[in-house]
């Protein structure tokens, strides 16, 4: 709670000397957010993230909760006589701020820490949580995902906070340190570089760190049984690529394609973001693949199911690549701004599939064109996406963000013309690597490098409820929306 929202009781406790935890018990704990339109109670305000360090402690027992503790470095940006993390599923154990211990409920999917004292704006805030991390999921959301031969995570878009205490939400990039000790015969990756491996009797503890800031729900961490094969990307960038080691000759061939495809993308956006960049390759049936940051996860399936033609499952590799530098880089600055990370992403695999398989995208985007007003009465515009269903919180991922927010690219490009677009995208990842953007900042951007005011042309093709004319095709048309 910020001290600016007192309640009148709370305050009067205060002002007569009382605790903090005894004002904890006066005012019952509650669930805060910070207002995103498709997740109101998600991410938490008062304070920004700079760092995370967390350690898990896996004994080989998908079906136990993991030993976790969960260090936060934080700036509070207002007074805080309380402090909302996002965190659910798993047990706390323990809080510390700043040392001393603090009284900690839990609300909703809120874990709510009051401290021994109030916390001033722009003061440190050190963070300690005790707790389990708990792979056992009976919901749809994700978090840990159980493999079979060990976890892995997919925390798209807001399961993070159920394996660690967070401020989960985009917005609030941050740092990430792991530390996970897990059984010898087990291999354990994560984002971004290794920085420590240390045997502990019969176990081995791993570390990573990575070396840019990262959303919460793009955390990765990989135990199981896997080999790590190494090789060179272009401007000698590492490729590390984590696939179950019974499978290594059947899939090597599909991971020699990452680095030509992390040349092709710099040629069309310029250098790639990242310290490195790798595919997990699980062994697990997910229905999707995430650009978890620096080590994207794929299903093993996708690339063993003989339906899948070769350019299809090259192009979905794409797609993710894309996600680094649109998504990953660049990060939403709330949930509404999603279509800028799978619009980009499909516009690149996309493109990928006309330049290297003679697919032509302009087949696709037509198909999209007319299919448009259905699928804006089904998951709202573009960048006004309707909540999520009752079925689960990835149910925004509707097909609007997709194909739909690709073919408000299509446009965008024949409305510019394609120089001007490809100054534009360029420009887009480099003003905001490794920051966070608005559809506004697009729609700025756009504007600035075009010459001209586009916010007619971007109201209505990304909040307009029917689809607007494709520039330069006056005779493509869109299917009437079905009424039942």
């Amino acid at each position: 709670m910020l001290l600016s929202s007192r309640t009148p009781r709370v305050a009067a406790l205060l002002a007569a000397g009382a605790s903090l935890a005894l004002v904890a018990a006066a005012a019952p704990a509650e669930p805060l957010g910070i207002g995103d339109r498709l997740f109101p109670h998600l991410g938490n305000p008062g304070y920004d993230v700079t760092d995370y360090d967390i350690s898990f402690t896996y004994r080989g027992d998908n079906n136990k909760p993991l030993d976790a503790v969960t260090k936060i470095n934080a700036r509070a940006t207002s007074w805080l006589d309380r402090i909302n993390l996002d965190f659910s599923h798993g047990t706390v154990r323990s809080v510390t701020v700043n040392g001393a211990r603090a009284h900690y409920a839990t609300k909703g999917e809120d874990l709510v820490v009051t401290p021994t004292a109030a916390v001033a704006p722009g003061q440190a805030l050190n963070i300690t949580v005790q707790h389990t991390s708990d792979p056992r999921s009976g919901k749809k959301e994700v978090g840990w995902l159980r493999t079979k031969d060990g976890l892995a995570m997919a925390n798209q878009a807001d399961a993070a906070h159920r394996v660690f205490p967070s401020n989960d939400h985009p917005s609030d990039k941050a740092y990430f340190t792991f530390r996970v000790t897990a059984p010898k015969k087990y291999t354990v990756v994560a984002n971004g570089l290794p920085v420590g491996k240390t045997r502990q009797g019969g176990a081995t503890k791993w570390a990573y760190r990575t070396a840019h800031p990262m959303a919460t729900e793009l955390a990765q961490v990989s135990i199981g049984h896997s080999a790590v094969l190494h090789q060179e990307g272009p401007h000698g960038l590492p490729v590390r690529d984590v696939v179950p080691a019974k499978d290594v000759k059947a899939l090597k061939p599909w991971l020699k394609k990452t680095p030509g495809q992390i040349s092709w993308m710099e040629g069309k956006v310029g250098h790639y973001p990242f310290e490195n960049y790798g595919l997990l390759i699980a062994h697990a049936s997910t229905g999707f693949e995430l650009e978890t940051q620096t080590l994207s996860l794929f299903e093993r399936d996708l690339f063993e199911r003989p339906e899948y033609p070769k350019w299809y499952v090259e192009s979905i590799m794409v797609h993710e690549l894309a996600h680094q530098w649109f998504g990953d880089s660049v990060s939403p600055r709330s949930w509404s701004d999603l279509w800028l990370n799978e619009g980009h992403a499909t516009w690149y695999e996309s493109l990928y599939a006309q330049e290297k398989a003679d697919r032509p995208m302009v087949k696709r985007m037509r198909a999209a064109y007319r299919a448009s007003d259905a699928m804006r009465a089904d998951g709202g515009p573009p960048a006004a996406p309707k909540a999520p269903t009752s079925d689960g919180k990835i149910s925004i991922f509707r097909p609007v963000v997709y194909d739909g927010s690709a073919l408000v690219l299509y446009a965008l490009r024949q409305e510019i013309g394609a120089d001007a677009f490809q100054r534009l995208e360029r420009t887009w990842v480099g003003t905001h690597r490794d920051s966070t953007a608005t559809t506004a900042d697009f729609v700025r951007l756009a504007s600035q490098l075009s010459g001209r005011d586009l916010s007619d042309f971007f109201d209505a093709w990304l909040y307009g409820k029917k689809t607007p004319p494709m520039p330069g095709h006056p005779d493509w048309k869109v299917d009437p929306v079905s009424k039942h």
